[in-house]
């Protein structure tokens, strides 16, 4: 019988292949080191693979559709309730196979070679601002054992830092001092990595007509606009924009039951980097907010009044990833006063 779909678990080195056909009998079981996962499937009529969204999945994606065959990526949350009885490499591709064969699944977008290019980027970025983030809490732990308390800002603990190692009055062992010293030095070399990346952001930015036209939103920068591009591939895996707020987790979690509707926090499903910076973003985009006149800001300033600003700089969080999915699935221009009136 011929294979219809496959169930694919990836792996760095041994992958497992389950495949059924028409009538979900099983046609093939079969245990591929990682140099034959290619040639296995060249040999193989058109089919549906199935694989989850896991390390190295968007480049066996685009190997296996080169090859003519069609690839879904399902989130592994997705997959776990299909897994039978133990779970091992072979019950992971059954499961697979299982789940892609669903008329209700949601899929993963797959990702283009550039977009992975521009997610490393961001990765890298927020390793670093991360590491920046730890190393500051370090310095001022340390210093507030000596009794010296800096504020949490970073220019502020700049500035203390810049009294601190010229300064020979105040107590400090040298011992501390030379390490603030070095302390020092590592956060402006850290500074400088982190620019550096930043400026690679901006670059790829002007160069990208769809992260310029995300960029005439309020509350969307050149971060929030290039990590947007990165993230979203084949906008076909949502049908409106609502699912792709909620897919960024901004739209409230449910728990219904007997007729009963309730509705709590948002869900907070998906990326949580790039809703983070849809939410800083909206929070920027409030506080620039007051005393304009335009329909947006009117409304956003409404909404102030009536809700906590965490809430209202949810609202506008999601409100502009709607907006965002209509402008990339129409290829279209950014017009304020439309976008209000839809709400």
């Amino acid at each position: 019988m011929q294979i219809v779909r496959i169930g694919l678990d990836l792996a760095k080195y041994v992958f497992e292949v389950h495949g059924v056909d028409c009538h979900g009998k099983v046609v093939v079981r079969k245990t591929l080191r990682r140099d034959a996962v290619a040639s296995f499937f060249a040999n193989l009529p058109r089919c549906l693979v199935g694989m989850e969204a896991s390390n190295g999945a968007h480049y066996w994606a685009r190997v296996l559709s080169d090859l003519g065959h069609e690839v879904r990526l399902i989130s592994p949350q997705f997959v776990t309730p299909y897994v039978k009885s133990n779970k091992n490499d072979r019950n992971d591709a059954e499961a697979i196979c299982e789940a892609v064969g669903r008329p209700s699944m949601r899929f993963v977008p797959p990702k283009s070679t550039d977009q992975l290019a521009i997610q490393a980027v961001h990765r890298i970025r927020r390793r670093l601002v991360a590491d920046r983030v730890r190393l500051v809490n370090q310095i001022r732990g340390l210093l507030s054992e000596h009794g010296m308390v800096i504020a949490r800002d970073i220019s502020q603990l700049r500035r203390g830092l810049a009294v601190i190692v010229g300064n020979d009055d105040d107590g400090l062992s040298d011992m501390v001092r030379s390490l603030m010293r070095e302390l020092r030095a590592e956060m402006a070399e850290l500074d400088d990595r982190i620019a550096t990346y930043d400026r690679r952001i901006r670059e790829i930015f002007r160069t990208s007509e769809q992260c310029q036209r995300l960029g005439k939103i309020e509350g969307i920068g050149p971060v929030t606009a290039t990590a947007l591009i990165a993230a979203v591939g084949n906008r076909t895996c949502f049908k409106n924009g609502r699912q792709f707020a909620a897919w960024l987790g901004l739209v409230p979690k449910q728990r219904s039951s007997g007729g009963r509707a309730r509705l709590f926090g948002i869900s907070k499903r998906g990326d949580r980097y790039l809703r983070t910076l849809m939410i800083h973003g909206a929070r920027a985009a409030l506080g620039k907010a007051a005393g304009k006149q335009d329909p947006r800001s009117l409304w956003l300033n409404k909404l102030r009044q009536r809700r906590h600003p965490n809430v209202a700089a949810v609202a506008l969080a999601n409100k502009n990833a709607r907006i965002v999915w209509a402008m990339l699935s129409g290829s279209t221009f950014y017009e304020p006063a439309p976008s209000v009136k839809a709400a």
